[in-house]
């Protein structure tokens, strides 16, 4: 199991070497207040951007982590004394006692969504709660750590594939290069990762709201608002509805910033660059260097290659909605040098996101999927309304009904604050920062409203495309409440809506804590053992198969949880639920494997199943459980394709292919 010792050190490791570099970069760049703030994740998207290349052309092994994480930190000391070439106007007075508090609240705040993640040990049994199903991607961690690099996919192996990894992998990544030097697990990597991830997003929030109020105090109220929860629990308790059913859809995972801090780190992570990338532009608008140009062309390939859908999407957007206000906001002389030059960077991103570009087209086409993102209203309402006239009333519901009930503390306050903001009158580099962050939030919100992603059962882009703009508007709800021409109005409207939704924060923060007891809890709590004797007989390379449905009511949604977390080792196919987004597949051939599978654990199976399992999908050991009816109707015991290598007598089989 993840110790929670060795994911703190992952934690305070990761603060460290992304930090300190960010913060020696990002000072010579921005103003004080953005500098300080926009340190971890800008530390990050410089650094994973630039050195996963290296990393493929050096190789991924311990020492080379270390010796580059070492010259990255000595270089970042020297830059440390060298001054800034210009002192900003817009700084604020230092005020450390705030400083300090915000930050002690930001790092207790993101223990939340990191809780979420570590296993929860009751007596001989360990429980986890419903967002680990999101960190079955862990798999992928343990891939790099253990193979290298380019990253193999652990999910689907088919002999004579080049099982690739086909996926926006860079938040993995650098969660492999806390892994492979610290020698801990995936699992423990993922913690300490969400947990800086979380930290990380809200230092860039209380940046932003100090530098707009120039109020340091502006940060504490940062996270009491990235802390408010959806009004679904309070509004579902008065009506006695519990899923608001049938006048709303269900709840779909489209959530405040601390729902999906925990769910969807790489997403938040991308979000943070998106926003970080909005303000280089600004700033080279305003103060053209080269500095500024190749930071923001690493930021803008880290956000990409941490989500597609939002380093892709979201800010393609965002370009629409906000670069020609900028280009007519710039003095006619410098626009030609300014076009000339986003032009460039945006070159040099396809330059360096390319291998992530051509894998997304590869496993498109392999999907026979020519339409994996299509034009189609977020749904709000539920079945109570006809069909035909619920698609149409969902569009005015989007902005009426679901945003202020899933953004009850923001939605409202925050708009208010940027609208009162662009109209006030501002600095040059101040309006041109907050052009790009309104249309940055617009984008956000048009993307999540009128588009969805086909891939899987969920609309995946609808649900994180909204991710920068809920940090912007959170960013300028706090910024708001303390300098604004209404700010007793933005002041009522968020610290309305925060109150009205504490009980499904607290709700939330406990549940994140404690976790879902489930039956097969004591089982999960013993499978350790059962992974160690599997790797005994495993080379790092080789690929193993088990019941995709194994220990499946851990979560609400059947995944091989157990395998994903503990193994080490990757998988022939591990499921249908991986399988959706990792295994390059037709829908119809997916579904097949998936049943093909299921069926032979099922103690069904043929023996022209157990023989393609061998010598089809390369599955070069197998694990019998008692959980699995196979267990009593044993195929591979007569198989000719494999030998038992262990049994265990109540706990395990192990089968190696002949």
């Amino acid at each position: 199991m993840a110790s929670l010792v060795n994911a703190a050190l992952c934690a305070i490791v990761a603060t460290a070497i992304w930090s300190l570099p960010g913060y020696a970069l990002v000072r010579h760049l921005l103003p004080r207040a953005l500098a300080i703030g926009t340190a971890p994740v800008l530390g990050w998207a410089v650094l994973s951007a630039a050195t996963l290349p290296v990393f493929y052309l050096i190789g991924f092994s311990p020492m080379t982590v270390i010796g580059v994480a070492a010259l990255c930190v000595l270089v970042s000391g020297a830059s440390l004394l060298i001054r800034p070439a210009e002192s900003d106007a817009s700084q604020v007075p230092p005020a450390p006692v705030w400083a300090i508090a915000a930050a002690v609240a930001a790092a207790l705040l993101a223990l939340v969504p990191a809780a979420a993640i570590a296993p929860k040990f009751s007596g001989a049994s360990v429980a986890v709660a419903d967002a680990i199903f999101d960190h079955s991607k862990i798999t992928i961690i343990d891939a790099m750590t253990r193979q290298g690099l380019p990253p193999i996919n652990p999910i689907f192996g088919e002999v004579g594939a080049a099982g690739r990894l086909t996926y926006y992998y860079l938040w993995h990544f650098s969660a492999a290069e806390l892994a492979l030097p610290l020698r801990v697990s995936g699992w423990e990597a993922d913690i300490g990762l969400t947990w800086f991830t979380a930290f990380a997003s809200l230092t860039l929030m209380m940046g932003l709201a100090v530098w707009l109020s120039k109020d340091t105090r502006a940060a504490i109220f940062v996270v009491a608002l990235a802390g408010a929860a959806s009004l679904r629990g309070l509004v579902s308790w008065i009506s006695g509805s519990h899923e608001l059913t049938p006048f709303l859809s269900h709840s779909n995972g489209f959530a405040g910033w601390l729902f999906q801090a925990a769910w969807g780190p790489q997403h938040l992570m991308s979000a943070s660059c998106v926003v970080a990338a909005m303000l280089l532009v600004a700033r080279y608008a305003q103060r053209p260097s080269a500095g500024v140009l190749a930071t923001l062309v690493l930021t803008v390939a880290a956000g990409f290659e941490g989500s597609t859908y939002v380093g892709g999407v979201t800010l393609a957007i965002a370009a629409v909605f906000a670069g020609p206000f900028l280009f007519l906001g710039i003095d006619r002389a410098s626009r030609l040098r300014f076009a000339a030059s986003m032009a460039v960077a945006a070159v040099l991103v396809v330059c360096l996101v390319a291998p992530f570009i051509f894998d997304q087209l590869s496993a498109t086409a392999a999907r026979a999927d020519t339409t994996p993102i299509v034009i189609r209203p977020f749904a709000v309402l539920g079945d109570m309304i006809p069909e035909t006239v619920r698609r149409v009333l969902d569009l005015p519901a989007y902005w009426l009904i679901e945003l202020p009930l899933e953004f009850p503390a923001t939605y409202i306050a925050g708009t208010i604050a940027l609208v009162f903001a662009l109209r006030s009158a501002l600095p040059a580099p101040e309006r041109t920062a907050l052009v790009a962050l309104a249309g940055l939030a617009s984008a956000g919100l048009v993307g999540s409203w009128l588009l969805a992603s086909t891939l899987g059962d969920v609309n995946d882009l609808g649900l994180r495309a909204i991710l920068p703009a809920a940090t912007i508007l959170i960013a300028a709800a706090a910024a708001g409440t303390l300098r604004a021409p209404r700010r007793a109005l933005i002041a009522a409207c968020a610290l309305g809506g925060l109150v009205l939704s504490l009980p499904a924060t607290e709700q939330m923060i406990r549940y994140n804590f404690t976790g879902d007891a489930a039956a097969d809890g004591e089982v999960f709590a013993q499978s350790p053992q059962l992974w160690d004797a599997v790797r005994h007989y495993a080379s790092p390379t080789e690929r193993l198969g088990n019941n995709p449905l194994f220990l499946q009511d851990l979560t609400p949604w059947p995944v091989n949880l157990s395998w994903a977390l503990l193994a080490n080792r990757s998988s022939c196919f591990a499921g249908r639920e991986l399988a959706l987004a990792f295994a390059p597949l037709p829908a119809a051939r997916r579904e097949a494997i998936n049943k093909q599978f299921i069926r032979i654990f099922e103690g069904e199976g043929t023996p022209q199943d157990v023989s393609e399992m061998a010598k089809k999908y390369g599955c070069d050991v197998v694990v019998v459980v008692p959980q699995d009816k196979a267990w009593n109707s044993d195929p591979f015991a007569p198989s000719p394709d494999y030998r038992l290598a262990e049994s265990r007598d109540g706990r395990w089989r192990i089968y190696v292919r002949r």
